[in-house]
């Protein structure tokens, strides 16, 4: 007879060694980066008991201290990479109560009173969550910075401006580099929203359906920085999942901004464009070809702009069809949102470099002017201005192609004077619109980081 395996011994009872490997996936691994986040949401909860009024008291002035003191002892191991998280803990959470109730006997088992491991995790994700997208809005206005200061240099050099990836019209360095710095800035306001979303706090729904006791999470908002409580205790559950799921769609939108910019850069530096040379730091070579240096920082933020789209698709598929209230299925939306944020983050500060080393070729930029069916529209708005209807200026072009042989690309984009053309672009706007992105992001940061520092120290 088969010899039954001993459970495993956990704080929350013990439990069949497979069945706990199973659950706790990848959780102890995971976790040590919400571990710092789960002592400031602990300390803000012990906090909020300390002041609750009901007799006899939850904890005293002096036993709170006590605990924040111990609270932020982990925090700075948990910052160092010293906290361990073992696979009876199964999580951070329970591994910081253990810890707690290590050092400091009953006032570590006193903690989780009034919560549940549900909301707790909801508010560290929030917390880590809130840190991650301030430095992706930092990290994005970099790029966006790195692509307006190349077109601003680069804004009276020509290039044909391309639709089907054939000759269209004439355009500008300083329109295409621009365009994609401005894509960047308006997907700001969608990291920004997702980040507004992030900002609530559903510490204190408990297990979605709220506690008997009188605890106060208006309180508890404010000591972690949060703009307000999530008001509903059930909406405030069920809003784990969707919120993962709305921040990696936000860095989707980043990283399709940046598929785009990277297949432009790889088939403008291609021999037969030539265009731009990208630094040879940002490339490998062969092991066979001695001559090759490959673009493939390029390459891969294609795949990773890919592997993001998947990971908002697998977000919401695991939400979709979720009954309302805790389900076991969120544990895995985790992974998925902070491999979103990793890439989304390493991403565009490679690009941001990338950027700043890039070199056109301006013989390469205007040799491709050499087909006249380039200028055919400009040409046409011309005889147009003249007097000609467009449409029999359209045919008299088209059946003459060769007559607009020579012409010069540099006063052809010289001409296109209207805002956001060529010679039009306002980059006293564009430096505007990024110093004042850039004073949010620092009115963002303070409004969460101060009352986290005052409740554990700096």
């Amino acid at each position: 007879m088969k010899k039954p395996v001993q459970d495993t011994k956990t704080v929350v009872g013990a439990i069949d060694p497979d069945v706990l490997a199973f659950t706790v996936g990848k959780d102890p691994i995971l976790d040590r980066r919400l571990a710092q986040w789960d002592c400031y949401g602990t300390a803000a909860h012990v906090t909020m008991l300390t002041a609750m009024q009901v007799e006899p008291r939850i904890f005293s002035a002096e036993e709170r201290d006590a605990v924040l003191a111990q609270l932020a002892i982990l925090r700075d191991r948990a910052r160092t990479g010293q906290f361990e998280i073992t696979e009876a803990d199964q999580d951070c959470h329970l591994a910081i109560e253990r810890n707690l109730t290590e050092a400091l006997g009953t006032l570590g088992r006193r903690v989780h009173t009034g919560r549940s491991r549900n909301d707790q995790v909801a508010v560290a994700v929030r917390l880590f969550t809130r840190h991650e997208l301030l430095g992706t809005q930092d990290e994005i206005l970099a790029l966006a910075e790195a692509l307006i200061a190349f077109a601003r240099e680069h804004r009276a050099l020509p290039m044909v401006g391309r639709t089907h990836l054939q000759p269209a019209m004439p355009s500008s360095v300083g329109v295409w580099a621009s365009a994609y710095g401005e894509e960047l800035l308006d997907t700001l306001g969608i990291v920004r929203a997702a980040y507004d979303y992030v900002n609530k706090c559903p510490l204190g729904s408990a297990a979605s359906y709220g506690v008997p006791l009188p605890i106060d999470r208006a309180l508890t908002a404010r000591l972690l920085g949060f703009r307000a409580p999530i008001h509903n205790v059930l909406a405030a559950g069920n809003a784990r999942g969707k919120m993962e799921s709305i921040v990696i769609s936000a860095c989707e939108q980043v990283m399709l901004t940046l598929s785009r910019l990277a297949q432009d850069l790889i088939l403008f530096s291609m021999p037969e464009f030539g265009y731009f040379s990208i630094s040879k730091e940002f490339c490998t070579g062969s092991s066979i070809m001695p001559q090759k240096y490959n673009p493939d920082v390029c390459e891969l933020i294609r795949s990773k702009a890919a592997q993001v789209c998947a990971l908002a698709g697998g977000a919401a598929s695991i939400v979709e069809a979720m009954p309302g209230g805790y389900n076991r299925d969120l544990q895995d939306t985790k992974a998925l949102l902070m491999e979103a944020l990793d890439v989304t983050r390493a991403s565009l500060r490679i690009l941001s470099r990338l950027v700043s080393g890039l070199q056109p070729h301006p013989d390469r930029l205007r040799d491709a002017f050499k087909d006249p069916g380039v200028f055919a529209t400009d040409r046409a708005l011309e005889l147009v201005a003249a007097g000609m209807p467009f449409r029999d200026a359209y045919h008299q072009v088209r059946d003459h192609l060769e007559d607009l042989r020579g012409m010069n690309p540099d006063e052809t984009i010289a001409k296109k004077t209207h805002a956001g053309a060529p010679f039009g672009l306002d980059f006293d706007l564009y430096a505007r619109r990024i110093a004042e992105e850039k004073a949010a992001v620092r009115t963002l940061d303070e409004a969460a980081s101060k009352p986290l520092a005052e409740l554990l120290g700096a």
